[in-house]
């Protein structure tokens, strides 16, 4: 297992390569840089502009550019955001544990229902929750999630019952530690729903067509000639062989939430890495840029790492080491 996780997280060094060299190539094309907005403005001098172009390589090539960012990372530097005037360490600290926060609460919210719902869809084939939940999911694809979220920001205007943006009051810190949870709880209803309410629908309709399958398997028609009750079979047989498909794309879906996050940060003015890097694209802040990028990437491979694991112990059929 040791030797599996080594082997998946050296596969993430040529991937954040190619994947870094790709987005700043793709941002060295694009006209202008960091500094455009800066030279329109006459009290800054010139001198200083031409140190900081001096400083950041921006006279230069773009793989001088690129290679002299990748020494910089290698040594612990991530650079420093022009467009914030912080370091993009800080900058990024101060942004991922709100991303990561929304992704965990619509992970759980959108799983919790979803499999439940499943089971019952497939237990209760053709019958009028079947019909209803199909209904439903298919009305929850069709729904965009920023218009999904335009819709929840509608209501909270209308209701005033949620916040319209930010993840925390402004009497935040005067609040006790209780206070402070549900402060956050209540500003993250909104996003967690227009996040996963979509997960919901596609995770149920995979849910009900895996048990329906695993129905119709022999070891069901074994386990039940043995004399064990509907219920061990259902939920000790049945339902551990009908989620190993699920578990496998546990990693797609978490990095899917992290990917949808960002449009739903936007409209719902949330402020996490998703908002955080389009407003670095918008003002072309390539450092932050990526960061952002390559924070995306390592939670994909380390998400799909957590679903080969999860998939192994559910699953002793499947073995991570090579035979010898």
């Amino acid at each position: 297992m040791i030797a599996f996780i080594l082997r998946r997280l050296l596969t993430l060094i040529p991937l954040l390569l190619g994947i870094t060299l790709l987005v700043f190539l793709l941002m060295s094309l694009a006209p202008g840089d960091f500094l455009t907005p800066v030279r329109a403005q006459r009290d800054v001098p010139a001198e200083l502009i031409q140190a900081i172009q001096t400083e950041f390589g921006l006279d230069q090539p773009w793989y001088v550019q690129y290679y002299k960012w990748l020494g910089n990372v290698l040594q612990g530097n991530l650079g420093h955001s022009w467009a914030f005037k912080v370091p993009v360490a800080d900058l990024i600290g101060q942004r991922i544990w709100a991303t990561f926060l929304l992704s965990l609460c619509a992970f759980v919210f959108s799983w919790a229902i979803a499999i439940p719902l499943g089971v019952l869809a497939a237990v209760y084939k053709d019958s009028i929750f079947d019909r209803v939940s199909a209904v439903l999911a298919y009305a929850a694809l069709s729904i965009p999630e920023f218009f999904l979220a335009l819709g929840l920001v509608f209501f909270a205007a209308q209701t005033g019952w949620f916040p319209l943006g930010g993840a925390t009051s402004i009497d935040y810190d005067y609040l006790s530690f209780g206070g402070k949870m549900l402060d956050r709880a209540h500003h993250l209803v909104l996003p967690t729903l227009a996040l996963g309410i979509g997960s919901i629908a596609s995770i149920m309709r995979i849910m009900r067509a895996n048990f329906l399958d695993s129905m119709r398997a022999g070891f069901v028609a074994t386990a039940r000639a043995k004399g064990l009750r509907e219920r061990v079979v259902m939920f000790k047989h049945v339902l551990r062989n009908a989620i190993n498909p699920l578990v496998s794309a546990f990693g797609f879906a978490f990095s899917s939430l992290l990917s949808g996050a960002l449009m739903v940060e936007i409209v719902l003015q949330y402020p996490g890495l998703g908002q955080l890097m389009y407003q670095s694209i918008l003002r072309e802040d390539q450092f932050v840029v990526l960061a952002s990028v390559m924070l995306g990437c390592s939670m994909l491979v380390l998400g799909n790492l957590l679903a080969d694991i999860l998939l192994a112990w559910s699953d002793p059929r499947i073995r991570l080491e090579r035979k010898k």
